[in-house]
């Protein structure tokens, strides 16, 4: 029981750390914040990004991009482009990218 308890505290702690997330596209800048999670499409499948994630860069496809904030999930599709992970700030430069 304690240690389900611990697992759950953990859990809940990791939601509400922030990071800051930025969404480019040529047109412009389509998401500017903070976030707990990111959920992006890679070109070797979809990955997750959380608070203090090592540093990255990865090609992506297209797909939806969801950036989860402290109360809501903004779901992105993007037409393909790129990922950096760096210092806690994730910036992601798509071809197009369409809010839902």
């Amino acid at each position: 029981m304690t240690l389900v308890f611990i697992r759950h505290f953990i859990a809940n702690l990791l939601i509400f750390e922030q990071m800051k997330v930025e969404l480019i596209t040529p047109e412009g800048n389509v998401f500017a914040g903070d976030a707990s999670r990111v959920n992006l499409p890679g070109i070797d499948g979809l990955f997750e990004v959380l608070n203090n994630h090592a540093p990255l860069i990865s090609a992506l496809k297209a797909g939806p991009v969801k950036v989860t904030t402290q109360n809501k999930v903004k779901i992105i599709n993007i037409t393909g482009g790129f990922a950096e992970v760096l210092r806690n700030k994730v910036v992601i430069l798509a071809e197009s990218a369409k809010e839902l």
